[in-house]
């Protein structure tokens, strides 16, 4: 037995026999110790929290009350159990808490030290309530509080409300008057700031602390007896001169912590207490936004827990203001609510990263918290980086669905989500491997048959694609393999979002994934499904993905916004949805003078240009400058949009990671801003119709395609149709361009589809089967039922320019569908349209809306699809000068979500 355990056992066979509380020298001669070792001894126990130390001359110890064998621990979690902290930076604390109030026959006095807002009041009451708990007190027994500190400049006073007064004790005491130590009989009086007693009311302190018995003030005979335990707190420690006393008459002294020295993982629960508190009191959920936490987890708050719980209720109120002022549907504590000694905690980040990483994993930008749910209740945003490393790429992919499934989306929805690109995962998971890796450590954890069987099919591979695999194929595809046998045997399914294109980008490293399946399949007697192959075949490609990903060259997005945490706090949540952190920002503080601004997005403009331009999305002011001015002085090809969104900052994202050119990617964000609507051509429904036949010479086939498409439609149509070659993608995207401005694009026929936004494509073999006719018959009738709807609507709204109300309820629809991956069928689309249309002429002309019932329930669950389209919409609003609430938002959010086909 060790030497502090026999100290222990001692100590408990003495209190056993009827000893409450023992000394170090009574100790050391039962042990054959010194008296120095027996006090380290117990100073360790009291450390651990498996013993008490009582002040006193000398001190005394005692078990700690669980520990005690003479003390009922039927109590299992109590309210001092559930504070934060309790199995942390507080163990200590609440040990010493329970064998205060256990303490035979009422427990012990006790002194609480702590700075300012460390949450001494509530720990004395969190006491209380352990002692009712624990049968130590009647349920109704008394709790006064009283801080000594309002009384401070009045001493007489101050001991008067503690100890009563007899009449004539002092100039205007007119009759006897009981005191709040009477008022505590058989409960507990728990005296805050108790410094400040002057001194004679801490020797009537002292009198009734030593023998349970006081004089009222002016009280010169009659002694009151009363059963009260004191419970006092104080800024002041120990050390100070003045607590010496205190210190010494009051046996048990607990110090609180202050909140620097408290864990992050602390502070974060602390903040979700004070967020659902305030949810419960605005009986509404509250969102706040991930750096937004950060700040609060990681600022200088040098008045502990009561300045944090403040800071934070601060931002809140602002939140609440605009979520009435400005109506925007959600209450959503962001960056720009903070007050500035809180952004300043973001600073931090670098030092704490690892932490708030930890406490944050898997919670997404926005996280949702309501006092109803029990935990943390989120919008998850999964990212493959959060994920352990022994995890392959699919099966985390899979956990991201089944998260997001368990929130109540749908599967159809889930790539509305994060739009995840594969490639790039695949390439991190490739990368992270090792170059070496023995293979008896392998085969710890991989089937040594399956090593034996991709030994075999790489070789087989080798040669049918005239290329070596290293060591890190054979690594990543082995670990791989072995999950995916699990999962097939197991029934469950395999998910590969990126299975078409890997089929016609690696033909042949697919057709030799597909024979070496077959081997697999005979070796473990399985049945490899399809998407499967797609993920052996990108293995077998993983030197051409390494070598796309170093030559390929994207558009550079660099997002600049006046405020401190404007940029910053957009492009977190684009960069979280999307998956990848590839959006930059600059902030430019109000205080920042705008030559300096020039000079670092001049630099940052360079440093991400990677010769395909850089697309500038800005708010307002002097920054919607800075692209031509920076374009003129470095030669970089640069477009700016100003008035930026969050879907448009997403959008920009998005296109720029799929490889788009910049005018392709620019067109696509004016779709989403509002001078997209504003600067729309009145004669847009008079255009031309027309269909462009492609392929790579511009002859051949793009020709016949044309011939036969002629041939099935007449001049009355009044279509135009115009054979371009795509040899190069560039040259052919902008002729497609100018093109748009002069006709109405019907759909692009040709042997490769070349992916541009809004315009359909049609394989040339749908046209040759005569299948594809009946698709354009199909294009061109919904085109002119537009036309329709638009010198239908005439004759019943009020608004002029219908035509242009019609187009911008249609570029609307086209930017929800962009914005959240929807696919709404054609015929729903008509009717979507018609409803925008006669909303907007509703609210404008007789300022009525619509009533929606279980508005919050909807919101609950399409959170995301609530703010994106409330955001969506809002170039209606400006265009219009209206205001869509929250019944009309509901309403179009049903609509939408009931007609979504993907």
């Amino acid at each position: 037995m060790k030497k502090v355990d026999k100290v222990y056992k001692v100590l408990s066979d003495l209190q056993s026999e009827g000893k409450k509380s023992i000394s170090a020298e009574e100790l050391m001669h039962h042990l054959n110790l010194d008296r120095t070792s027996v006090s380290r001894y117990l100073n360790q126990l009291f450390r651990e929290g498996r013993v008490i130390k009582i002040n006193s001359r000398p001190v005394l110890y005692a078990l700690a009350k669980e520990q005690e064998p003479s003390v009922k621990t039927d109590i299992k979690v109590g309210s001092l159990d559930k504070i934060i902290g309790a199995d942390f930076s507080l163990k200590v604390s609440v040990q010493q808490a329970k064998a205060a109030m256990l303490y035979p026959p009422r427990g012990l006095h006790t002194l609480i030290l702590g700075e300012t807002g460390v949450g001494k009041s509530m720990f004395a009451e969190l006491m209380y309530e352990f002692s009712k708990e624990s049968k130590i007190v009647e349920e109704n027994a008394p709790f006064i509080r009283f801080n000594c500190a309002d009384y401070a400049d009045n001493p007489q006073l101050l001991i008067s409300q503690i100890f009563g007064v007899k009449k004539g004790a002092y100039t205007g005491a007119d009759y006897d008057r009981e005191g709040l130590l009477k008022k505590a009989h058989g409960g507990i009086l728990f005296l805050d700031e108790v410094h400040r007693l002057p001194p004679q009311g801490q020797e009537m302190l002292f009198t009734f602390i030593d023998k349970g018995s006081f004089r009222p003030l002016g009280e010169t005979e009659k002694m009151v007896e009363v059963e009260v335990q004191i419970i006092a707190a104080t800024t002041e420690y120990s050390q100070s001169a003045l607590l010496k006393t205190f210190v010494r008459r009051i046996p048990m002294v607990i110090e609180l912590p202050p909140l620097r020295e408290r864990s992050l993982i602390e502070r974060y629960y602390l903040l979700v207490d004070f967020i659902k508190a305030e949810s419960k009191r605005l009986n509404k959920s509250i969102y706040v936004d991930k750096s937004a936490l950060t700040s609060y987890l990681l600022y200088d708050c040098p008045n502990n827990i009561g300045q944090l719980k403040s800071d934070f209720q601060l931002a809140c109120a602002k939140a609440f203001l605009k979520y009435k002022t400005k109506n925007i549907g959600h209450i959503l504590i962001e960056q720009e609510d903070l007050q500035q000694q809180v952004k300043k905690g973001l600073m931090r980040i670098q030092d704490y990263r690892k932490e708030i990483n930890e406490i944050l994993k898997n919670k997404g930008d926005i996280l949702r918290f309501n006092y109803n749910e029990q935990g943390n209740i989120n919008n998850e945003v999964i990212t493959l980086e959060n994920s352990e490393n022994n995890e392959i790429f699919y099966d985390i992919i899979e956990k991201k669905l089944s998260l997001l499934k368990a929130q109540g989306l749908l599967e159809k929805e889930i790539n509305q989500i994060l739009n995840i690109d594969i490639e790039s995962y695949f390439s991190k998971y490739m990368s992270r491997l090792p170059e070496k890796f023995p293979k008896d450590q392998l085969y710890k954890f991989v089937n040594m048959e399956i090593g034996d069987v991709v030994e075999k099919i790489l070789s087989i591979a080798e040669g049918r694609l005239n290329k070596t695999f290293g060591e890190k194929v054979y690594i990543g595809l082995a670990i791989h393999l072995q999950g995916s046998l699990d999962r097939i045997k197991n029934g469950n399914k395999i998910y590969n979002p990126k299975l078409n294109f890997i089929r016609i980008n690696y033909s042949d490293e697919f057709l030799t994934a597909m024979e070496l399946a077959k081997i697999i399949e005979n070796k473990f007697s399985i049945e490899i499904p399809l998407d499967e192959i797609g993920y052996l075949a990108m293995f077998l490609a993983s030197d051409l993905y390494e070598a796309e990903i170093k030559k390929e060259s994207k558009v550079g997005i660099l997002v600049i916004m006046h405020g401190d945490s404007t940029a910053s706090s957009m492009v977190r949540v684009a960069n979280g949805l999307i998956g990848e952190e590839y959006t930059e920002y600059l902030d430019m503080p109000l205080t920042m003078k705008a030559e300096k601004m020039y000079d670092i997005a001049k630099n940052k403009v360079i440093e991400i240009d990677k010769g395909k331009g850089v697309l500038l999305l800005v708010d307002m002011g002097s920054l919607t400058n800075f692209g031509e001015m920076i374009s003129e002085e470095t030669g970089i090809n640069i477009k700016t949009i100003d008035m930026v969104s969050t879907p448009m900052v997403i959008e920009a994202c998005s296109k720029a990671l799929l490889g788009r050119e910049l005018q392709s990617i620019y067109k696509s964000c004016l779709e989403l801003s509002r001078y997209r609507i504003e600067t729309r051509t009145n004669n847009y429904s008079k255009k031309k119709f027309l269909i462009i036949t492609a392929c790579f010479t511009g002859e051949g086939s793009a020709e016949t395609l044309k011939q036969i498409i002629s041939q099935n439609f007449t001049k009355a149509y009044n279509i135009e149709i115009i054979a371009l070659n795509i040899l190069d993608r560039n040259d052919f995207l902008t002729h497609v361009e100018s093109l748009s401005e002069e006709y109405k694009i019907i759909a692009l026929v040709g042997t490769v589809n070349m992916f541009i936004e809004n315009i359909p494509f049609i394989p040339a073999p749908d046209i040759l089967s005569g299948e594809g006719v009946n698709k354009i018959s199909k294009l061109i009738e919904a085109e002119e039922d537009y036309i329709k709807i638009e010198k239908s609507l005439k004759n019943h709204l009020k608004l002029d320019k219908v035509e242009d109300l019609v187009g911008d309820c249609r570029a609307i629809i086209r930017s929800i569908e962009k914005i959240l991956s929807m696919v709404i069928n054609e015929e729903a689309k008509t009717g979507i349209i018609l409803h925008l249309a006669f909303m907007v002429d509703r609210i404008k002309n007789e300022n009525e809306t619509i009533i929606h019932e279980d508005v919050d329930a909807m919101r609950n669950i399409y959170t995301k699809e609530f703010i994106l389209i409330k955001q969506t919409l809002k170039p209606l609003e400006q265009k219009y000068h209206i205001e869509i609430n929250d019944d009309e938002l509901a309403h179009i959010v049903k609509i939408l979500i009931n007609n979504n086909e993907n």
